[in-house]
């Protein structure tokens, strides 16, 4: 029997890697990866016994729910049924390697009844010893793909659990005997057996909602609050909300330099976006109070994603506060492994799921979707999206009961209407912005001119009817616009730019654009244009990403770009906001999956696009201008990619869609801004890598998101035709700008040998051989990257002699050993004398300096000694770092003072200064050993006569800047 086993022992297991970047950055980087080790190899008895219900006290009323056996790396399928769970016994892990593997599968429930299994006989499956695989053929269909894929992993088996339900409990365990209310939610879903555990009362009660939200060990936080008086002169919802990941959730700390979390990352401002999509639509419109939406995971179990979580919580909150959000909202996460779906999947199941979708909604429609697939089809979405909004319907449920025990009445007071008959007054305008429409039909600036000038009007006819009323006159102007809109495109069948329903804008692409950039193009639809690059380099330019899951490395990624002229305005640069933060994680998860594995193309890529000009969907513009610069600098892409954004016109934007819906093609500005929907999906012909929905009315139907992605597939088609007439493949060559690499694997014990001491060794094998960057692994892996392939076969050459000269290099503790650190050859330096010398290490106590070289080669280091901190100047310095900050240099003037005890440099800057005069005795000598006393009887000598000493301007100006530098910390 041959068993593969591999378990992950307590919360993180950390690896570190030695990555050497440039010729002299030499850094040791360590990457945790949280896990859950699964009940393998226990008896079915000791599984129950370890994983049982336990009588545990948690402070948040965390239910305690486990199951025997339980498997971390399971799918479910597509209804909410039991299925089979494992059986854990020793014998099954007994046999010796060469036997076939056998997995005893335990059945269904007996008679419905979870307590009672009996062991099918037919539950009997064989895996084939590892390594008999076969290797990837021509493609195949969908069902052999996945079997192929699937082949050599377990199968995944999803226990039964508690059918779904949820209840509402009360109790005076709050502060001070206060009210507490449990909310417990048992999603019914296999593989899912921690319930949701939603409880207010104990936590956070100044705020107008706030909630804890429990699954299993993870633990968030989320409150709402909101101003008490509104802002009279905005005619927006101010909503802002905030997500936090803390590391002390998961036993980590911020690896910033005051050990703070800081600002939020990317992937907490993805989430907050996440958060505000399916909230905003459904506030009341009128609100003006200033609300703000918080959220921190407090505890983390490392165990399933946080996201839909935080949706849930901050969702929750909002509803049991006073602000008038219509329906409770939550959200779910849905994966497809094996062919089946799987809701909420653990960590370990998404790095086998082909599919990552996050869902939130109402119970009666989807409000927003967000995710990325591995080219699956349109169908299996709608399946996904189906199967995630069950779990919604049952959550939903629950906050509705929540909502009736301890929520707030509804603020409606402040929230005033537009006058009487505003509407009507302002809908006799509806012929002259039905002929604005069919008139109009140039470009964008023709459009916002004409749009303007019709509003200019209505404003002057109805100011004497209804003075100082001017945003609901806007306001209303702007309903009669969405909905002449509609009545076009419904009646009529054209746009407001004269096209069809189904039609896409222009497109004018072109690649190679840049001459010395590794790969460009220029992509143009309609008015919405993008500047694509993609640079290629080695594994020193992975992204590095610091979450509680532990670091995570980033080979690929790409940075999106909106400046302010390319709508013709001006405004804010630098930094990217959240809008540009979400628009190019979706373009990076179009694209990702058709690049070829680092395996047989070990380039790291990054793709960046400028928008230089937007009127609508400027990041489907950034998926295809993407795909074009990447086949430009000759990456060898699966098969090219294309994107495109779906609207909708609703004539009731209150509702939610009906078969009245209309839905267009590669919507405008104008559609986004008056329409429903904004709906984007990517994908190549064959099937979706990545979507996103936005909707401002209360809910989209199955049957509308249908007709939406089947209508988006002929788009995508059509688009993926014009691109192809630019570049039907990539390049058979990569530019000549692009930095060739080599890859080769030494033994553990010689990587020392390679870095040399202090890394000497590997600054002089870039510098020799003319090379960009070298990198080694801790598993003996280097990689090269040079310009020129010669010297890096030369390279190459060198660093296998140098490790087959024997000696070795050690790593320092590895396997037990240390290998001798290599010692200075050369002459002694003489005491007393003044040496230039380079800094290697700056610290707290000091600084080390090398004051004679080592050998050429790199065999030996140079001659280091230490100048400490009360050594650097004549006056005291307080900070050392900040002071040789100050100073700019990287070598300093020191005198050998003489050698410690251990045989140790010591070096003085300070003596150097004094015997120029700077500071000091009288006649620049230095008072060896001289004390306070001595100090102050110098200073009342009345010996004027003596040359004082004075420091020069440069002195004053570093010891300013150090002053500096301890004020700020």
């Amino acid at each position: 029997m041959h068993i593969s086993y591999q378990a992950v022992v307590g919360a993180a297991v950390v690896s570190s890697s030695i990555c050497v970047v440039g010729v002299d950055a030499f850094r040791t980087t360590a990457t945790a990866f949280h896990g859950v080790s699964p009940a393998v190899g226990r008896t079915a008895a000791g599984a129950a016994d370890s994983a049982g219900t336990v009588g545990r006290d948690y402070p948040f009323g965390i239910p305690t729910a486990a199951a025997a056996c339980r498997d971390t790396r399971s799918s479910t399928s597509n209804a909410f049924v039991p299925r089979p769970t494992r059986a854990c016994t020793p014998a099954l892990f007994a046999a010796a390697d060469g036997d076939d593997g056998v997995e005893v599968i335990i059945g269904n429930p007996v008679d419905g009844n979870s307590d009672t299994l009996e062991v099918d006989a037919d539950n009997v499956v064989v895996h084939p010893p590892n390594g008999e695989a076969s290797s990837p053929e021509a493609p195949k269909g969908e069902t052999e793909k996945e079997e192929e894929e699937a082949e050599g992993e377990e199968p995944l088996v999803l226990e039964p659990v508690p059918p779904s339900s949820h209840s509402v409990e009360q109790d005076d365990s709050g502060p001070a005997g206060g009210k507490v209310t449990t909310l417990t939610v048992n999603l019914g879903a296999p593989g899912h057996p921690d319930p949701i555990v939603i409880q207010t009362g104990k936590v956070g009660r100044q705020a107008a909602g706030a909630i804890t939200l429990t699954r299993g060990d993870t633990v968030l936080l989320a409150t709402a609050a909101r101003d008490d008086k509104p802002k009279e002169s905005i005619d927006f919802l101010p909503l802002s909300v905030d997500h936090q990941e803390r590391f002390s959730s998961a036993g980590l700390t911020s690896g910033s330099y005051n050990k703070r979390d800081g600002r939020p990352a990317e992937h907490e401002i993805l989430t907050c976006r996440l958060i505000d999509r399916p909230l905003r639509p459904l506030i009341a419109d009128g609100w003006r109070h200033e609300t703000q939406l918080l959220s921190w995971v407090l505890s983390y179990d490392g165990d399933r994603s946080c996201d839909p979580l935080a949706i849930t919580a901050s969702a929750a909150a909002l509803w049991i506060s006073d602000v008038p959000l219509s329906k409770p909202v939550a959200a779910a996460q849905v994966g497809y492994i094996d062919g089946q779906l799987v809701l909420n999947p653990t960590n370990d199941q998404m790095e086998r799921s082909r599919l990552d979708l996050t869902v939130a909604g109402t119970k009666d429609a989807v409000l927003m979707i967000e995710g990325a697939a591995d080219f699956l089809p349109e169908a299996t979405m709608l399946e996904a999206v189906s199967f995630g909004h069950e779990a919604i319907k049952v959550l939903c449920e629950g906050l509705e009961e929540l909502g009736l025990a301890v929520g707030k009445e509804k603020n409606y007071d402040t929230i005033v209407g537009p006058p009487e008959g505003l509407q009507e007054a302002v809908d006799e305008f509806a012929n002259d912005v039905m002929a604005m429409y069919e008139s109009v039909r140039a470009d964008k600036e023709e459009e916002g001119k004409a749009m303007k000038e019709l509003q200019n009007r209505v404003l002057e006819s109805l100011e004497e009817q209804y003075p100082e009323q001017e945003s609901d006159i806007k306001g209303a102007f702007k309903d009669l616009l969405c909905r002449q809109m509609f009545e076009l495109a419904k009646t009529k069948g054209v746009r407001c730019d004269g096209r069809a329903l189904n039609e896409v804008r222009r497109i004018d692409a072109e690649a190679a654009i840049l001459p010395r950039v590794h790969g460009s193009a220029l992509f143009t639809r309609g008015e919405t244009q993008s500047i694509a690059t993609a640079t290629l380099g080695s594994s020193g330019m992975k992204q590095k990403i610091d979450t509680i899951d532990g670091g995570t490395i980033k080979r690929f990624y790409l940075q999106y770009t909106f400046p302010p002229s390319c709508v013709g305005e001006t405004g804010r640069t630098g930094a990217p906001g959240r809008r540009e933060v979400g628009h190019g994680n979706l373009a990076e998860r179009a694209l990702a999956p058709i690049l070829p594995p680092e395996e047989t193309f070990p380039y790291s890529i990054r793709v960046e696009s400028l928008i230089t000009e937007s009127h609508g969907s400027s990041s489907m513009a950034s998926v295809c201008g993407g795909c074009l610069a990447l086949m430009d600098a000759g990456v060898p892409i699966k098969s090219p990619v294309a994107g495109i954004a779906m609207g909708m016109l609703l004539g009731d934007k209150g509702g939610v869609s009906d078969e009245n819906a209309v839905i267009v093609s590669d919507i405008l500005g104008t559609e986004d801004a008056l329409g429903t929907m904004d709906f984007k999906v990517a994908g190549d012909r064959e099937g979706i890598t990545t979507f996103q929905l936005d909707i401002k009315c209360e809910g989209l139907t199955i049957e509308t998101m249908e007709k939406a992605l089947q209508q988006a597939k002929e788009g995508r088609l059509h688009i993926l035709d014009k691109m192809e007439e630019v570049l039907g493949d990539s390049r058979k060559d990569l530019p000549d700008t692009v930095p060739k690499i080599g890859q080769f694997k030494i033994s553990e014990d010689t990587i020392g040998k390679v870095i040399g001491p202090g890394g000497k060794q590997i600054r002089a094998i870039i510098e020799d051989f003319s090379l960009t960057d070298m990198n080694v692994e801790e598993d003996g892996t280097i990689q090269l990257s040079g310009m020129n392939r010669t010297k890096l076969e030369m390279a190459e050459a060198f660093v296998k002699d140098l490790v087959a000269s024997g000696g070795g290099g050690g790593r320092g503790g590895g396997g037990g050993r240390r290998s001798a650190r290599a010692e200075y050859v050369g002459p002694e330096p003489e005491m007393g004398k003044v040496y230039s010398g380079k800094i290697t290490g700056i610290h707290d106590f000091g600084v080390f300096l090398e004051i004679l070289p080592g050998a050429e080669d790199g065999s030996t280091p140079g001659c280091e000694g230490l100048c400490h901190v009360s050594e650097l100047h004549v006056e005291r310095v307080r900070n050392c770092p900040g002071f040789v900050a100050s100073l700019n240099t990287e070598e300093l003037e020191v005198k050998v003072l003489g050698k410690t005890d251990k045989g140790k440099l010591q070096l003085s800057r300070k003596a150097v200064l004094e015997d120029r005069g700077v500071g000091g005795n009288k006649g620049g000598k230095r008072n060896y050993g001289q004390g306070k006393q001595n100090r102050k009887s110098a200073e009342q000598k009345s010996d004027v006569s003596a040359p004082k000493a004075e420091m020069s301007d440069e002195e004053v100006s570093a010891i300013a800047q150090a002053i500096e530098e301890v004020k700020d910390l």
